[in-house]
């Protein structure tokens, strides 16, 4: 019954009371330290930062209390200049919270440098497809007295002999020298025929 009597007692009502203002008030506090240290309503939009330089996008992100973040440099691109960035993550116009790092990948100065294969001696339409596979372009195309018709001969760059294993910027123009198939087969042998001619008329 002193159970009983106390529960409807003022002292217990005045006491619960209290309670739970204080626990009314501890939830609000807790929400509002958290609204603070996350920033749960704080919404900035990423700017479009593709074809940016990093001069520029560190402007960008620094004014818009961004951080950068550049991932490894992606395959080249001619339409966007050198250095500047081709890819961004998140994307430009999405909604993050402050000091959210924006992943970038930028342009890199050139095409990478592929190596020339051997394909000395091959057919015009052996040769053609492999350069071509490896992103060269085929230039100029002049002939030669030799006997292998089509036979690639030499392959320049501006001006350049190349040789096999040369590394050459991929999307380069590559001119080829071919066979007329007008030679004869002193010509193939590069004048060895005359040589050894000449040393069996010796030993004779």
């Amino acid at each position: 019954m002193n159970i009983f009597r106390f529960l409807f007692s003022k002292t217990f009502v005045k006491q619960l009371g209290l309670a739970l203002l204080i626990l009314v008030a501890f939830v609000f506090i807790v929400k509002w330290w958290l609204g603070n240290t996350t920033n749960h309503d704080q919404r900035i939009a990423v700017p479009d930062l593709k074809g940016m330089t990093l001069d520029v996008v560190d402007q960008e992100l620094s004014n818009a209390n961004l951080r950068v973040f550049i991932l490894d440099s992606s395959n080249y691109n001619p339409d966007y200049p050198k250095y500047s960035v081709i890819e961004q993550n998140p994307a430009a116009g999405k909604f993050v919270k402050e000091n959210r790092k924006i992943y970038l990948v930028l342009n890199p100065s050139g095409y990478r440098k592929v190596k020339i294969p051997n394909v000395i001696s091959k057919t015009r339409r052996q040769a053609e497809p492999t350069l071509n596979a490896l992103g060269f372009k085929i230039g100029k195309i002049t002939y030669i007295d030799h006997i292998g018709e089509d036979e690639l001969r030499e392959m320049y760059h501006k001006g350049k002999r190349l040789q096999p294993g040369d590394l050459l910027e991929k999307t380069a123009t590559i001119d080829l020298v071919l066979g007329n198939g007008k030679g004869n087969y002193r010509d193939a042998l590069g004048g060895d025929t005359d040589a050894q001619n000449n040393d069996t008329d010796g030993g004779n």
